[in-house]
């Protein structure tokens, strides 16, 4: 019996835990035999290169940011934020994960032509096809993954990581320097290039022959395998939205420097997702508030999309996000605290930051006449939450648990979260329900703000490059479907200073994708300061003050992750980012 399989699944076991691959147990490993005769069993292999994406579940990596910390004295993104971050010690690390992916994905790649996908000679083209096609573009996005949390400069060069497109066995010579990051960027981008040849543009049931991709004749061949069936898996709208991601990221202060990446590259990719998505008029009214669009999102059965969602996860009753956000009196946990510096990160109402006089800030009525999401992401004092609509204080003299530093699950900073929480559910000891929720993997919101920001480095803020709409009329937009009073008069007042328009551009970011798992990310690839300690809002006699909660403690060198300390151990070939 051929034992390549098994030969090849224990080189997994130099990138990842026994318990992490052998599920069922290492005796039921069956050898590739199986799998060219058995195509479930086949595609498993390429399942792994979903299911080892991060994005699967929230992180909460805000946390380690200046947006928010936690009251759970054991979460090791606070842990990361406040001096334990090491390369022993690494909550951010994709190194396990997304180099098994791509493991299994080396072995699907290289078997993939072996396997009968189907008795019918066509049909069995067009799924091996189809497979190899979502395998290079997980292989793709997981290079992205990596180089986003392990990129960085050694001896003064940007690398990237090991560059391995085969799979590895035994025998492999496992001692493999890190390519440098514009190879590994020339890498990723070319694996996204032959996904997109591969794949259609969506997994949807068509009729008209003209809408054929290149190489096939056949609509009815063509519906049974790139047909609604296959929806939520890796299509060639989401890979090209991949690219916009991997793009935005290499032309970033942090990595424009050898990544061999640009603004316009970034733009452009961006620009053809959303030039598919019909331009600025693809912006969905309520995208914004996606979480809670409850019609919305009890129609969303058949794995279909509502306009602001280009991929996303399964939907799913549950009450989990709740019951760790929730506050006190409404029983949750409250573990993810907004910070005051989000809190003022919004403007006023007419647009202005809050920092500017035109904003008629008044620090005394500090929730009064302001951006409308504030309230809509953060739960503020006095504001109400919940199923019957409970006043919620998290004053210093507040009677309840809501109250600041009141108890192990009380707010540590004077807000809740609100975003991602849906307030019809409830968890009273009484009444416990559940209510439908998903996990977005890409949002259209996300794509938009990458072309804003890319476009306005690469154009300026109002030229529009060939896609008839600019960063200044995608920042418009976005903000006009916020509420922001119109005109927009701060908008009106920097629509031709690109640096002003660059630091709105970031706060918009920061304001539409908050609590996501961006902030984190941003902060680095930006090369801003980690280190702003975290504010909160104590009120006491009606009078709010400002307070430290939490103090950062970042090094510089940290704007790049680490490679992972065992790893250097076992080989002598991989170079550690400077500093750790």
């Amino acid at each position: 019996m051929n034992n390549k399989l098994i030969v090849l699944l224990i080189a997994v076991l130099s990138l990842t835990s026994c318990d992490d691959l052998f599920e069922p147990a290492i005796e039921n490993n069956r050898d590739l035999e199986d799998a060219y005769g058995e195509a479930t069993y086949a595609e498993g292999l390429l399942l792994n290169g979903y299911l080892r994406i991060p994005t699967l579940n929230w992180s909460f990596n805000d946390v380690a940011t200046d947006d928010a910390v936690s009251n759970d004295i054991d979460n090791n993104y606070r842990r990361a934020a406040t001096g334990q971050w090491a390369s022993n010690f690494n909550p951010f690390t994709q190194w396990q994960s997304s180099r098994s992916a791509i493991q299994y994905l080396n072995i699907f790649l290289s078997e993939a032509d072996n396997v009968e996908w189907s008795t019918d000679e066509n049909i069995n083209e067009l799924y091996n096809r189809r497979l190899k096609g979502e395998a290079y573009g997980l292989r793709g996005l997981h290079m992205y993954y990596l180089l986003q949390a392990h990129g960085g400069f050694a001896d003064g060069e940007l690398l990237g990581v090991p560059i391995i497109l085969e799979p590895e066995d035994p025998q492999s010579e496992f001692n493999v320097p890190r390519a440098t990051f514009a190879n590994c960027m020339e890498q990723l981008l070319n694996d996204l290039e032959k996904a997109d040849e591969m794949l259609a543009l969506d997994f949807e049931d068509i009729d008209d022959p003209s809408l054929l991709p290149s190489g096939i004749t056949n609509t009815n061949d063509f519906n049974r395998v790139f047909g609604e069936r296959g929806r939520q898996r890796l299509s060639g709208r989401i890979v090209k939205a991949i690219k916009a991601q991997a793009a935005l990221l290499a032309a970033s202060p942090a990595y424009s420097e050898a990544s061999g990446n640009t603004w316009l590259q970034a733009a452009n990719f961006a620009g053809e997702v959303l030039a598919l998505n019909g331009g600025l008029a693809g912006l969905a009214p309520n995208g914004h508030t996606w979480y809670t669009n409850t019609a919305q999102i009890a129609d969303l059965g058949g794995g279909v999309n509502p306009p602001e969602i280009l991929w996303r996860g399964d939907v799913a009753n549950s009450n989990n996000l709740e019951q760790d956000h929730f506050p006190p009196t409404l029983n949750g946990n409250g573990r993810l605290n907004p910070t005051q510096n989000l809190v003022d990160a919004f403007p006023a109402a007419n647009g202005y930051p809050i920092s500017n006089a035109a904003s008629s800030y008044n620090p005394d009525d500090p929730y009064a006449n302001r951006d409308p999401r504030l309230q809509t992401y953060v739960l503020v004092n006095g504001a109400t939450a919940g199923v019957n609509s409970s006043t919620i204080v998290t004053a210093v003299d507040g009677t309840t648990n809501d109250a600041i530093n009141r108890e192990a699950t009380s707010t540590r900073t004077g807000y809740y979260l609100k975003k991602l929480l849906r307030q019809d559910v409830n968890l009273s000891t009484t009444t416990t329900t559940e209510q439908l929720h998903y996990k977005p993997r890409i949002r259209y919101t996300e794509l938009y703000l990458i072309y804003a920001e890319a476009a306005n480095e690469a154009w300026g803020p109002t030229s529009s490059g060939s896609y008839g709409f600019s960063a200044y009329d995608v920042i418009a937009a976005i903000r006009e479907r916020a509420g922001i009073t119109q005109p927009d008069a701060y908008l009106e007042s920097i629509r031709n200073d690109k640096s002003a328009m660059r630091e709105l551009i970031r706060n918009e970011r920061r304001l539409e994708l908050c609590f996501e798992g961006f902030r984190f990310w941003d902060l680095r690839r930006w090369g801003l300061d980690l280190n702003e300690p975290a504010r909160g809002m104590a009120i006491e006699n009606s009078d709010p003050e400002v307070i430290t909660v939490e103090q950062r403690n970042y090094q510089d060198y940290m704007q790049y992750g680490p490679v992972p300390y065992n790893e250097l151990l076992k080989f002598e070939a991989l170079k550690q980012n400077r500093g750790w």
